[in-house]
């Protein structure tokens, strides 16, 4: 293929190559421009847990969850809270995927080979009123196969493409123009870096030893977010919402989520909008075996572990294991300390805790139910667990109350936790499970997770005493503050369009995935009900792939 083609994706993620796919379907020759190498195709979705948000599915009739259209969109809107003149082309957008998720999303994806566990996960479960931010049932999707298991159709189809010299993918090569002739996007130019070695998800190499200059009737923009760019993720920080950013955070993302191409997409014309809007978690431990830098792993927790702050006091409702994210994270970050406390049991851990990413949890992403159930229906915690309780740094495991805070308060330096008042706030807890009813917000949220036959199955212990010596060790956890989505980004129209300043848009010129707030330029406004990332760069990675030379 020559230097010149129908259209360029800057962007070897998951919605470039959904855009590749849709480009390829109508023949248009197409290249694909990534900095990094080869075996980072699909991007920091390969990464993922690979679940999708989606609306009234035969999984969740099977599960008995009654779900619609308009109980979806109340909830997105209640948690999105759109309020800016720019929110139009989000709101837009919001709409437009509840329609796909709800509509043609599933039947679309199982015709391409994607399946997906029965037991649907119940995520964000939000802030204590039905109009507000949250989740009112089950809608998290686990592909099976995780991330990978999400990209591979996908892939497979650019692959078969390739060979058919419809698509040529360029690794190591970082666009660092977009090229104009008459106000419109003619084409990208950059540098060629040195070939790197590194296995995916490592730190590459930056060495430039050429440059090159491709032009195409359309570039599509799909380079991601910001998480592995500390820097910018503290200049967009919103800190009259959230508080201070923090100091010390650790990366959800690898290094290359690097947020490059925002800046140069703005240099060329481009709006930016909403990109004080970011999704960060309040449970994130350092990884004991990393592989990129700073590299931090998720704690997905059932509701059962009691949180508390840096100076041990428990945590209010709706701060609680799974429900309100940023809300959660203000709560920590105003206590003028970065990191907070999981206190739990073993039988807890057992039950509830599991790990983000494909690679933390092989038995899904191998996709197979003998896997599965011997890791999650065995004896102990899955294997991954287990390891993090070892080796990680962040975990203290003891079997009195005692021995667990001078191990908390040797971890963080100082004496802030006090065990007199942390045991108060503990056997507080404990008395409420000596009956069916109770005052205690995270008890009743642990009964009512377990009218849930998904949860009470899989991901809610028995409800017990923290303090119950059968029921242990104890376990404590240190959570930090880890780095994940970019909610704002590229303005975008429904076609995918980049808008530039004036509103209009830029001829040549479209955006998709992480890059564009995931549609119009950030479709989750404040909140993200979890598994509308992949689901977003799917739908805004097809738009644009349609939209595109049409």
């Amino acid at each position: 293929m020559a230097d010149k083609a129908d259209a360029i994706i800057v962007g070897g993620g998951l919605a470039g190559l959904v855009a590749a796919c849709e480009l390829a379907d109508r023949g248009k020759r197409t290249i694909v421009v990534d900095q990094e190498g080869e075996n980072s195709l699909g991007g920091q979705a390969f990464w993922s847990l690979g679940g999708l948000f989606m609306v009234d599915t035969p999984e969740q009739r099977r599960m008995r969850i009654a779900d619609s259209r308009d109980l979806a969109l109340q909830d997105w809107m209640g948690s999105a809270q759109f309020d800016r003149e720019e929110d139009f082309w989000p709101r837009q957008w919001a709409e437009a995927y509840l329609d796909f998720a709800c509509g043609e999303m599933r039947d679309w994806l199982y015709g391409l080979g994607m399946r997906w566990f029965p037991g649907v996960g119940w995520a964000e479960r939000g802030g204590g009123h039905a109009h507000g931010h949250g989740n009112s049932v089950p809608r998290f999707h686990l592909t099976w196969g995780t991330g990978p298991g999400v990209i591979k159709p996908f892939e497979d189809k650019v692959r078969r493409a390739v060979a058919d010299g419809l698509i040529e993918l360029k690794f190591r090569h970082r666009v660092s123009r977009l090229l104009r002739k008459g106000g419109a996007v003619i084409g990208v130019a950059g540098e060629k870096l040195a070939p790197s070695a590194v296995g995916r998800g490592q730190k590459s190499g930056r060495e430039a030893v050429g440059k090159f200059e491709l032009q195409a009737d359309a570039v599509i923009v799909t380079s991601g977010g910001i998480g592995g760019n500390f820097k910018l993720v503290r200049q967009y920080w919103p800190a009259e919402r959230l508080g201070k950013p923090p100091k010390f955070m650790v990366a959800g993302v690898p290094d290359h989520v690097d947020g490059r191409m925002i800046a140069i997409s703005r240099n060329a014309g481009a709006s930016v909008i909403n990109a004080d809007r970011m999704w960060h978690y309040t449970e994130g431990v350092k990884n004991w075996d990393p592989i990129w830098p700073a590299h931090g792993i998720r704690i997905l927790s059932g509701p059962s572990p009691m949180w508390f702050d840096a100076h041990g006091n428990r945590l209010p409702a709706p701060c609680l294991p799974g429900f309100d994210t940023l809300a959660t994270l203000k709560t920590i970050l105003a206590t003028g300390h970065e990191y907070s406390w999981f206190v739990l049991t073993q039988k807890i851990i057992e039950k509830e805790f599991a790990l983000s990413g494909s690679e933390q949890n092989p038995d899904f992403t191998s996709g197979k139910w003998s896997a599965v159930l011997k890791s999650r229906l065995g004896k102990g915690a899955p294997a991954p667990v287990e390891a993090f309780k070892r080796h990680g740094e962040d975990f203290i495991v003891a079997d009195h109350l005692r021995d667990l805070v001078a191990g908390m308060n040797e971890l963080a330096g100082g004496k802030r936790i006090d065990l007199d008042h942390l045991e108060a706030q503990i056997a507080a807890r404990d008395r409420e499970i000596d009956n069916p009813f109770s005052k205690d917000a995270q008890v009743t949220a642990i009964r009512g997770a377990r009218n849930y036959l998904g949860d009470k199955l899989l991901r809610t212990a028995r409800p017990h005493k923290i303090l119950d010596a059968s029921a242990g060790p104890l376990i404590a956890v240190r959570l930090h503050v880890l780095t994940r989505k970019f909610l704002g980004g590229l303005h975008t129209n429904l076609r995918a369009q980049v808008l530039g300043e004036d509103g209009d848009t830029i001829d040549g010129l479209y955006a998709a995935g992480e890059v564009a707030g995931f549609g119009g330029g950030g479709y989750h406004g404040y909140n993200a009900l979890e598994g509308t990332f992949l689901g977003g760069c799917i739908f805004s990675g097809r738009a644009a792939g349609r939209s595109a030379l049409s």
